[in-house]
């Protein structure tokens, strides 16, 4: 079975890069031809259009940035759609929206193909690892038949049920992350503007209970202000923007990750939306240096 693979961005191109070097034999295609390179040279076939992968391929793993890419990719609303998917398996890894995705499987399923929801939690380094956490979301035959694909890219898998399910959960998933980052690089900029030891602050917290492998891998960035990026504030941004409609879509409160959303439209709109996610510090950093300051007391401190 020929896979196909669309989409070699931050994340997409580590995931098809771990399936060329298990040995699956990939036929794939990117905007941006040049991105293509290291899987040419891992053996991997590069197709001239989106409709070439269709073509030549079985199962399609779609790891595109929005629901415009993956409808032009797909085709969907043009003749071409039905010739497109009939037949094949179309496998959403992206992240979207929850009801854009049960749109899809519906369009896809009317049209004579299989669809699979798999988003994936992890950024850069677990996908360059092969350590990212997939959520499946579809019928058991289809699911049955895509899993055998993630092992070369997933280190877990878990079943959440019909579509959306897969998505609902990532997007929890992705709340609990941008809170945590957040609270993460706040903590820093407050003991940074306190003076402390910057990096005794982060010993500290990681030989606490509030350690994690999350704060193992953003902690140094901070310390060394290295926003190469590993997950993008701009995809962040895009991630805040999903769950916060599918919050209010649903009447669920969500005050921390609105001030979260607040902070990353800062970071982005200051034109550091290609930065890591820590980037974020450069928001709090700015909100501190425009605040007022605080006015003296009698003995000489706050009044």
């Amino acid at each position: 079975m020929r896979v196909g693979f669309v989409g070699l961005g931050v994340m997409g191109r580590p995931m098809a890069l771990n399936l060329a070097r298990a040995g699956i034999p990939l036929v794939l295609w990117n905007r941006t031809p040049e991105r293509c390179a290291p899987l040419r040279a891992a053996g991997a076939d590069v197709a001239a259009s989106p409709a070439e992968v269709f073509e030549r391929a079985d199962t399609v793993l779609l790891m595109l940035a929005d629901e415009a890419a993956v409808d032009a990719v797909l085709g969907r609303g043009t003749p071409g759609f039905g010739g497109r998917v009939a037949g094949r398996t179309v496998v959403h890894m992206g992240t979207t929206s929850a009801e854009y995705s049960a749109a899809l499987e519906k369009d896809v399923r009317a049209a004579g193909g299989a669809y699979a929801e798999v988003p994936v939690s992890g950024s850069r380094v677990p996908a360059e690892q092969g350590e990212l956490v997939a959520m499946l979301a579809g019928e058991d035959s289809v699911l049955a038949q895509v899993r055998p694909l993630l092992a070369p890219m997933c280190r877990e898998s878990f079943d959440c049920g019909p579509v959306p399910g897969a998505l609902l959960m990532k997007l929890a998933v992705n709340l609990f992350l941008i809170t945590q980052v957040t609270g993460l690089t706040e903590a820093f900029h407050f003991a940074d503007r306190h003076g402390l030891d910057r990096a005794r602050f982060l010993d500290v917290l990681d030989a606490g209970p509030m350690a994690s492998s999350v704060s193992r891998m953003k902690a140094p960035k901070l310390l060394v202000r290295d926003f190469a990026v590993q997950a993008a504030a701009t995809d962040v941004l895009k991630n805040n923007r999903l769950i916060a409609e599918a919050a209010r879509a649903a009447g669920v409160a969500s005050p921390l990750l609105d001030v979260c959303h607040a902070l990353f439209e800062e970071t982005v709109a200051g034109g550091h939306g290609g930065e890591d996610m820590v980037a974020v510090l450069r928001a709090l950093e700015a909100r501190t240096d425009a605040a007022p300051a605080p006015l003296a007391g009698p003995g000489g401190g706050p009044a």
